[in-house]
């Protein structure tokens, strides 16, 4: 018989319906059921395409036993993170202190019926295994002291939430000067890999924000070192792994130094943030290989992972069971595909050097196809050959959520890609205006809804400020003062709303969390927001410009303490010490900058105004009056 998750919108909170654990949604009933019968609470988050999820599920949650004594004992809550960002972040929070290192995901959070947390994990095997205590083990000692002596919980669970309410405010501001490049780029260099790219050694993460950041200081002041570390990473992430070479479209992380093994899951966010550093690397050097591989992301994410223009949040590690199952290829099904294929014993023995594959195999006796050389002889029909394969396997589930903030995130890439190429600029437009539609109701921006219902969870900070910065995307493409006013409503809101002398709030209501000032999952949100406001006290209103520096004054000391970890604040800084520099003209006379503007600067605009010439502004002055595009483009080379 189902449980109470059969009636939730979340595919996450679906797929634990028929769970033997008697599950509740995050809701006042639990809490209520919990005090009523003095029980405590056991919160279980996740999402549906974490692979770990699924194994916890499999071993814990289907386990009658298990089940059986966490029915008894306490009252079980199944939350989705992607539904409610706010409550994980708290939680996510809790592990840290606990455990002083970063959560993850299923994360395991033991409370008692008042919601003071007392205990935190991730995922926890059945039995003792891994040297950690198995589920079963822990929740019966629960039980023991619970019943025995719950003081020693209840004392325990006040001091936790007693420090998580300690305020934590910057000791004191760090003076903001431009020697942060040299700082950024030697500190980045610690942790660089030489080898394969990347910034750290394993599991490895794109980190977006850092390659962003260097790309932009090079742009800036041709620093060598920075774009080696850029495109060396770029280059060692597209040789198949990370990067799907048959279907498209990159995976959350790699497990391994050199980006070959993945969790195989693919998140919109990780694909927009991706293509858009590799549209970065294309504006830097010209290098066709970038945009390439950006369109080929693009067109993955239209093919697989959108409907009605708007971007579905993942697809799953697993499938039939297994991770990586439609993913891999065995060595012998390869070889009789190609045999049939038609191709010779000469050229399959070749083809299967290019592609990295053994009898052997490279993950768990199978194989992931890598290239080394992007190209060979036969690469199109080869790839078709693979694909056939595939499409006789079943795909992995995706989660049909559309997220603002994500779908924000590959609107603006969508844009970025249309300055280039024409053929993006409808389905940018098209996701745009549906995304709005879907999501902006009222005057009321939502923060996530499944495909085919109506929002209902309202807007975090992140979904302002990446739906902000998409339409500053938008506006810099079309010109439309439509996209370039709605972007200063949404900036007005998220200020009255989430800001405060300088700290910004991810979320506040049910539950208050801090933005975070690290570029975590996706980068800071709270960075996106003064990255929004540069931009609109550049176009529209010089007060912006004095939030984002009360904002950078608030965070820098943290900034300057981390970062690498800190790059799209990094950035900022660069920026607002640089200043933007915005070409203002009739429509007529600047729309041909439009598709030349990211190649020349990386903090330049276009603003459209009624004036006579082309003029060239920064935040204090316009300074050069030109002629003509050409002119405007030479004249900002000439002041980096």
């Amino acid at each position: 018989m189902p449980n109470r998750l059969i009636n939730e919108h979340s595919p996450y909170l679906q797929q634990h319906a028929n769970n033997p654990v008697d599950w509740y949604p995050w809701c006042q009933e639990a809490f209520e059921k919990a005090k009523k019968e003095n029980k405590p609470i056991f919160l279980s988050i996740g999402y549906s395409s974490c692979h770990w999820c699924h194994v916890m599920e499999r071993e814990v949650f289907e386990n009658e036993k298990i089940a059986q004594i966490l029915n008894k004992h306490f009252i079980s809550i199944k939350l989705d993170r992607e539904e409610r960002p706010d409550i994980d972040k708290f939680y996510q929070e809790v592990y840290q202190l606990l455990n002083q290192k970063a959560g993850g995901w299923p994360l395991s959070i033991f409370m008692t019926p008042q919601k003071e947390p007392f205990f935190a994990g991730t995922y926890i095997p059945p039995e003792p295994r891994y040297n950690m205590m198995g589920f079963k083990q822990l929740i019966e000692k629960i039980i023991e002291i619970w019943q025995k002596n719950p003081e020693e919980i209840l004392s325990q669970a006040k001091e936790i939430t007693k420090y998580l309410k300690t305020a934590d405010t910057p000791k004191k501001a760090v003076k903001l000067e431009l020697s942060i490049i040299d700082k950024f780029i030697k500190s980045v260099s610690s942790i660089y890999d030489p080898k394969n790219g990347g910034f750290s050694s394993k599991p490895k993460f794109p980190q977006t924000s850092i390659i962003n950041t260097l790309l932009k200081i090079y742009q800036l002041n041709k620093n060598e070192e920075a774009l080696k570390m850029a495109a060396n990473t770029l280059k060692n992430m597209a040789k198949g792994g990370i990067r799907d070479l048959i279907d498209g479209g990159f995976c959350r992380y790699s497990v391994d130094e050199k980006w070959l093994v993945p969790h195989f899951e693919k998140m919109t966010y990780d694909n927009a943030l991706i293509a858009n550093s590799y549209l970065n690397a294309y504006f830097a050097t010209k290098e066709k290989f970038y945009k390439d591989i950006a369109y080929e992301i693009i067109e993955f994410m239209e093919k697989k992972m959108q409907e009605s223009a708007l971007f579905y949040s993942a697809s799953d590690a697993d499938s039939e069971g297994e991770e990586g199952r439609y993913f891999v290829y065995g060595y012998e099904e390869i070889v009789e595909k190609l045999k049939s294929d038609g191709f010779s014993d000469r050229e399959i023995k070749e083809i299967l050097k290019r592609l990295s594959v053994t009898k052997k195999g490279n993950f768990e006796g199978k194989n992931i196809i890598r290239l080394e050389c992007e190209n060979f002889e036969h690469k199109d029909r080869v790839f078709k050959s693979l694909k056939e394969i595939r499409e006789k396997r079943e795909y992995p589930f995706i989660d049909k959520k559309v997220i603002t903030s994500w779908n924000a995130m590959m609107i603006a890439t969508l844009y970025k890609a249309a300055r280039i190429d024409n053929r993006f600029f409808e389905m940018a437009e098209e996701s745009m205006k549906k995304l709005i539609e879907k999501m902006y109701i009222d005057d009321k921006l939502y923060h996530v809804a499944m495909i085919d219902k109506e929002p209902k969870i309202e807007a975090f900070l992140e979904d302002y400020a990446y739906l902000a910065y998409a339409l500053l995307e938008a506006y810099k493409t079309t010109l439309n003062e439509e996209y370039l006013a709605l972007s200063v409503k949404l900036t007005n809101d998220a200020l009255v709303e989430y800001w405060s002398e300088g700290k910004w709030y991810f979320s506040k209501g049910e539950f208050k969390t801090d933005a975070d000032y690290t570029d975590a999952t996706y980068p800071s949100s709270a960075a996106m927001m003064v990255n929004v406001m540069l931009s609109l006290g550049s176009l529209f209103d010089e007060k912006y410009k004095k939030f984002s520096f009360v904002t950078l004054e608030y965070y820098s000391e943290k900034i300057y303490k981390f970062l690498p970890y800190c790059a799209l604040f990094v950035e900022d800084i660069i920026r607002f010490l640089k200043d933007d520099l915005v070409i203002k003209a009739k429509e007529e006379k600047i729309v041909e900058c439009i598709n030349k503007i990211d190649f020349i600067h990386p903090f330049a605009l276009l603003k459209e105004e009624e004036i006579k010439d082309i003029m060239i502004c920064n935040s204090f002055s316009c300074f050069a009056s030109v002629s003509d595009c050409g002119q405007a483009l030479e004249k900002i080379k000439e002041l980096k």
